[in-house]
């Protein structure tokens, strides 16, 4: 178990160097056994959750290596196998070898995937959709076991526009036969990332970015390994930007895309925040008298789940009573009490907070209970007087590169450390 220990107070000026997207890597790579032979995927993330899925794909009998960001993954031997849940279990996105295994061996055997406690998040709308094109699902308590003889493409109507659900079907549409239409599709950053990766696989898919996605089947021809670079991720450069909102001093944020954060950009300019943006970096400093909003998350491109966490410590910091309203997930608000106890003023009802600021904050013992919770308790200690103790860190470090040294070099007083 690891604990992050950070002297609040510091003023954070200097560059930040943003890292791949978690949301696309970990969807990548188990894109890569869609294809025979050897993929290369480039600025991977150094994430706890590329560990994870690289321990599936040797499950696979894939053979994988890493060099600093890059990955290549050789899938000529793989074999089908079943995923244990002491390896699904680490991750959300092990889901991604439902649609992978199914598109390209026809049958899956996995158990339940794991992943942050922030909802119930079910798979229904995944194998809903895997039924539709001619699988069969059989659940035997935690095991998912999914078949099929042949799989037939159809139209696909998704209830709730779910980057998980289009992604998996995507992976399972490839070697259908006919076409697929997935309408309500998810139009984040990340699916056109990975619709990239399927096209130069040979893949046969357009409309990747809007609400409709069509995938025709490439049917008797198999999909050869192909090269992609892992796009910027847009949440952890929402996560730095928001920190230099609050004690930032020209902290410059590079290789970012400004179009993918512009719902957070928006919303800074609405609070008084200054900042400027050129080419792909964005440079922001501390502003006094932020002024007090009300933010509702919403799918792409609203405004992100991802960063509703972090933001309600910005909000803590404005001037007058925020709205900070969840739509997403019912469990959004697990880091609350932690802020409560840094002397935040936030009441939350359901999935709303209202939050009541300028509140200084304290720094003390506090857990993080998700992944992104977990960034928000950094943002808190970093700007907080005094000592601020995380513990259940592996939360942050599933989806967050290098956080320590990153902030290190900007100047924070930041440790991990084995308790």
């Amino acid at each position: 178990m690891k604990q992050m220990i950070i002297e609040g107070q510091n003023i954070l000026t200097g560059k930040i160097d943003i890292g791949g997207a978690k949301n696309s890597a970990v969807a990548l790579i188990p894109a890569s056994i869609l294809a025979k032979g050897k993929s290369i995927i480039t600025n991977v993330p150094n994430i706890s959750d590329r560990d994870a899925l690289i321990d599936i794909l040797k499950i696979l009998n894939c053979e994988v290596t890493l060099n600093d960001d890059e990955l290549i993954i050789d899938t000529t031997n793989l074999k089908n196998s079943l995923i244990a849940e002491k390896y699904s279990s680490r991750l959300r996105a092990s889901y991604y070898f439902m649609g992978a295994l199914l598109g390209k061996e026809k049958h899956v055997e996995i158990y339940i995937p794991g992943g942050c406690n922030i909802g119930s998040r079910p798979i229904d709308i995944h194998l809903d959709g895997f039924k539709a094109l001619g699988a069969r699902v059989t659940i035997e308590e935690n095991k998912y076991i999914l078949d099929a003889d042949e799989l037939i493409g159809t139209d696909i109507n998704l209830r709730f526009a779910s980057v998980g659900a289009t992604i998996n079907l995507m992976f399972a549409s490839v070697y259908a036969k006919g076409t697929t239409v997935i309408h309500n599709a998810a139009k984040e950053a990340e699916i056109i990332n990975i619709a990239d990766f399927l096209i130069n696989m040979g893949a046969n898919i357009t409309g990747a970015g809007t609400d409709t996605i069509t995938i025709k089947g490439i049917e008797n021809r198999e999909l050869k390994g192909a090269t992609i670079k892992v796009l910027p991720d847009r949440i952890e450069a929402g996560t730095y930007i928001i920190l230099g909102a609050l004690i930032g001093d020209n902290l410059t944020i590079n290789n970012i895309d400004p179009t993918t954060i512009k719902a957070l950009t928006d919303k800074l300019t609405q609070m008084g925040s200054k900042f400027t943006i050129k080419d792909n970096s964005l440079t922001i400093s501390k502003s006094p008298n932020l002024k007090a909003i009300d933010i509702q998350t919403a799918v792409y491109p609203g405004f992100p789940t991802d960063i509703g966490q972090p933001m309600s410590v910005l909000l803590t910091q404005s001037h007058g009573t925020s709205v900070f309203e969840e739509t997403i997930w019912e469990n959004r608000m697990g880091h609350v009490p932690s802020l409560n106890k840094m002397g935040a003023n936030i009441t939350v009802n359901n999935m709303t907070a209202t939050i009541k600021g300028p509140t200084p904050l304290k720094g003390c013992e506090v857990i993080a209970t998700d992944l992104r919770g977990g960034a928000s308790l950094v943002i808190a200690g970093l700007i907080a007087e005094g000592k601020t103790i995380i513990t259940d860190v592996e939360h942050i470090l599933r989806g967050y590169e290098n956080i320590d040294k990153k902030l290190q070099q900007v100047g924070a007083k930041i440790t991990i450390k084995e308790i």
